[in-house]
């Protein structure tokens, strides 16, 4: 099933990170609730794992990538349960649900075997 290599997981997880950052805004749930902190919380952490994961894209390689594919998809599962774990279902549910499932599926599809060079 491992069909992403390293340096598109690296790019998949900027764009990620910086969706969850804007989200609140562009799909309207800038509430200041857990509805708006969630994403933005963990596009934050995605996208300072991402400089510091040894993969192709990363400033400082010190998280192994196995560790980061196991917070990836823990992550997912948080922000995928979100609305109903904090109760906002009733306003805003799809983007948390799909960009949480989303994460799931890449960390599972992310080689882990090597790093792919450029």
């Amino acid at each position: 099933m491992a069909m992403i290599n390293t340096r598109t997981h690296g790019i998949i997880d900027y764009v990620t990170g910086a969706l969850l950052l804007v989200a609140p805004y562009l799909f309207g749930f800038a509430t200041g609730g857990a509805q708006q902190w969630l994403p933005q919380v963990l596009g934050a952490m995605i996208i300072v794992m991402s400089l510091m994961t040894n993969y192709e894209l990363s400033a400082a390689k010190v998280i192994p990538l196995k560790a980061h594919l196991s917070v990836d998809a823990l992550g997912g599962v948080l922000l995928a349960a979100s609305p109903w774990l904090f109760g906002f279902a009733d306003a805003i549910w799809w983007p948390h649900l799909l960009v949480g499932l989303m994460e799931i599926v890449v960390a599972l599809a992310t080689k882990r075997d090597r790093l792919q060079r450029l």
